[in-house]
C-alpha cells in the first residue's frame, strides 16, 4: 500500500512538472515572438538590436533544447526519446552554447542601458552593438566547444545523459560555470547598481526652483513647512524597481543552475530536472522583464494589437431605425444650428382668414 501511494505521488509530481514545463515552453514562444514583432515594427527603439538578439536566443532555445528537455529528459520530461551518441553530443553543444549566449546577452543589454543612462552625451564611449554581439557569440561558441571535450555519451542501450550537468563538460564544468554565470552576474550587478546610484543621487538633488529661491520668512508656518515628513520615503524608489527586478530574476533563475554545475556530478544529476527548468523559465521571463517594462514597447504593442484584433461593430439605437426617425435624420431638424438657411425646409403658408375677422383685427389694431 505504501509503495502504491509513493508511486502515485511520483506520477502526480511528474505530471504537474510536465504541465509546468509545457507552460514555460508556450510562454517562451508567444512572449518572445510578440516582443520580436514589436521591436522589428518600431523604428528608433533604444537597445533594439540587443532586445532582438535576446528574443532570437530565447526562440532558438525554445525550438531546440527545451523540446529535448520535454521528450528525452527524465521527469518532468517524458523520457521516451533515446538519443544516440551523435545527437547527444549535439544536444550538449546546443545547451553549452545557448545558455552562455543568453546570459552574456542579458549582461550586454544591461551594460548598454548603463552607458545610455550614465553617459548619454558620450556616444563615442558606446561600442557598436554588432561588435558586442559578435563577441558574445564567439564566447558562446568557445564555451559550447568545451562540451565536445567531455566524456563520450553512453551507448544506446543505456540511458544517455545529454545534459551539461550530467558530466557533459567533464573537468571543464567549473570553468564553464564561472564564465557563463559568474561573469554575467558581476557585469549585470555592476551595471544596474551604477544605474541605481545615479538615479538615487538625482532624486536627492533639490530642484532648480528651490536653489535660487528667496529666503524664507521666520513665521511659524514657514518653520513647520520645512520639517521632514512623518513617513520619509527612500529616494530613488522607482529607479530601484527595474534594477532589482533584473538582478533578482537573473539570480533566481541562473544561480541554482550555476551552483549545480559547481557541485559533484552525482548531486547535480539528482537535481537536474528542477534546476534545469528553473533556468529555462528565464527564457519566458525576458519578454515581460525587458520588454513590457519599457513604455515605448508597451505603446507599440498596444498599436499592434489594435491593428490586428478585430474592431467591435458599432451598435445603433432601435429608435434610429424607425422610418420617421430615419427621415428626420436625413432631412435634418429645422432648429438645428448645423443647418444653413437654405437647408431649412420651407414652412407651409398660413391658412387664409375670413374677411370679417381680418377687418375686426385691423380695427382693434387702430
Amino acid at each position: 500500500m505504501a509503495n502504491t501511494t509513493g508511486l502515485n505521488a511520483t506520477e502526480v509530481a511528474g505530471s504537474v512538472g510536465l504541465v509546468l514545463a509545457a507552460f514555460v515552453e508556450a510562454a517562451t514562444l508567444l512572449g518572445n515572438g510578440a516582443l520580436l514583432a514589436v521591436v522589428l515594427r518600431t523604428p528608433g527603439l533604444c537597445d533594439a538590436l540587443y532586445l532582438a538578439h535576446l528574443c532570437v536566443v530565447d526562440l532558438l532555445a525554445a525550438a531546440s533544447i527545451m523540446p529535448l528537455g520535454l521528450l528525452a529528459a527524465p521527469p518532468p520530461g517524458l523520457g521516451r526519446v533515446r538519443l544516440g551518441p551523435a545527437p547527444c553530443r549535439a544536444a550538449r553543444f546546443l545547451t553549452a552554447a545557448l545558455l552562455p549566449a543568453c546570459t552574456l546577452g542579458v549582461a550586454a543589454l544591461g551594460l548598454a542601458r548603463y552607458r545610455l543612462i550614465v553617459h548619454p552625451l558620450r556616444p563615442g564611449a558606446r561600442p557598436p552593438p554588432a561588435l558586442v554581439l559578435a563577441v558574445v557569440w564567439a564566447a558562446a561558441g568557445l564555451l559550447g566547444a568545451l562540451s565536445l571535450l567531455g566524456p563520450p555519451p553512453a551507448p544506446p542501450p543505456a540511458p544517455a545523459r545529454c545534459s551539461v550537468l550530467a558530466g557533459g563538460l567533464g573537468p571543464f564544468r567549473p570553468l564553464w560555470a564561472l564564465l557563463a554565470f559568474a561573469l554575467p552576474a558581476l557585469l549585470l550587478l555592476g551595471a544596474y547598481g551604477s544605474i541605481f546610484l545615479v538615479a538615487r543621487r538625482a532624486a536627492l538633488r533639490p530642484p532648480r526652483s528651490m536653489r535660487g529661491s528667496r529666503l524664507r520668512s521666520d513665521s511659524l508656518d514657514s518653520r513647520l513647512s520645512i520639517l521632514p515628513p512623518l513617513r520619509p520615503r527612500l529616494p530613488g524608489g522607482k529607479a530601484a524597481l527595474a534594477p532589482a527586478l533584473a538582478v533578482g530574476q537573473f539570480a533566481a533563475c541562473w544561480l541554482p543552475y550555476g551552483c549545480a554545475c559547481l557541485a559533484p556530478a552525482a548531486r547535480a544529476t539528482s537535481a537536474e530536472a528542477a534546476v534545469t527548468w528553473v533556468a529555462y523559465s528565464a527564457f519566458a521571463a525576458h519578454p515581460f522583464l525587458y520588454g513590457l517594462l519599457q513604455r515605448p514597447v508597451r505603446r507599440a504593442l498596444g498599436r499592434l494589437a489594435h491593428r490586428v484584433l478585430p474592431k467591435p461593430p458599432r451598435t445603433c439605437a432601435l429608435q434610429a431605425w424607425h422610418p420617421r426617425a430615419f427621415l428626420e435624420l436625413l432631412q435634418g431638424h429645422p432648429d438645428s444650428p448645423a443647418l444653413g438657411p437654405s437647408e431649412v425646409p420651407e414652412q407651409p403658408p398660413p391658412p387664409p382668414q375670413p374677411e370679417g375677422e381680418g377687418s375686426l383685427s385691423m380695427l382693434e389694431a387702430t
